[in-house]
């Protein structure tokens, strides 16, 4: 079985995600997208983070309705800030039967060989790629690479950042979340 997997912080998930990871299930050979909720990203500051949990919750709630969007929370029990290499051994080693490729923004891919183990990663895994609007135009050192695949998906932008500053300023978001993860934010006055 093909597995994407979607790591982020989802704080909180959006329906840029879900467009996105229902997009890669269903015009690529992917069988699965799994949403990797990732307690501590590296490159983030954690303390803007909602607790782990909730932004679990949040996902859950997101892709109750997705035969084949999954969440993970895998990366919760392993050492912090969790690298991606780490996980995907730590997920190869206990999945030997599925094979699991990244799926990521091309703004991500442009800081790619930033990442800890990088090539270790490329070696081992396939990336899925999906387009954004870059504001700095450069050319991807990865845009040849023979595992490395861009995905003519839809350009979403829209962030999380922005829906936390939004509902911090009272302003109307649910056009921007699936219903039930606007509820429970509201509900728990999550980012208020």
């Amino acid at each position: 079985m093909k597995i994407g997997l979607f790591f982020g912080s989802f704080n909180p998930i959006h329906v840029g995600h879900l467009i996105i990871a229902n997009h890669f299930v269903e015009h690529t050979d992917l069988d699965k997208v799994w949403f990797v909720v990732t307690p501590h990203n590296p490159h983030k500051n954690k303390s803007s983070l909602l607790n782990n949990y909730d932004r679990l919750d949040l996902v859950h709630k997101a892709c109750e309705d997705y035969e084949n969007i999954e969440v993970s929370d895998f990366e919760f029990k392993l050492p912090q800030p969790n690298y991606t290499v780490n996980s995907l051994i730590h997920l190869t080693e206990k999945n030997p039967n599925y094979e699991f490729s990244l799926i990521m923004g091309e703004d991500n891919l442009n800081t790619f060989h930033k990442w800890k183990n990088y090539a270790t990663i490329l070696k081992n895994h396939s990336i899925y790629c999906y387009p954004r609007v870059n504001k700095i135009k450069n050319e991807n050192s990865f845009k040849d690479h023979p595992k490395v695949s861009f995905i003519n998906a839809p350009i979403i932008e829209l962030s999380s950042s922005f829906i936390r500053k939004s509902i911090a300023e009272d302003k109307n978001v649910l056009p921007m979340l699936h219903p039930k993860v606007w509820k429970l934010i509201d509900e728990m006055n999550f980012y208020r």
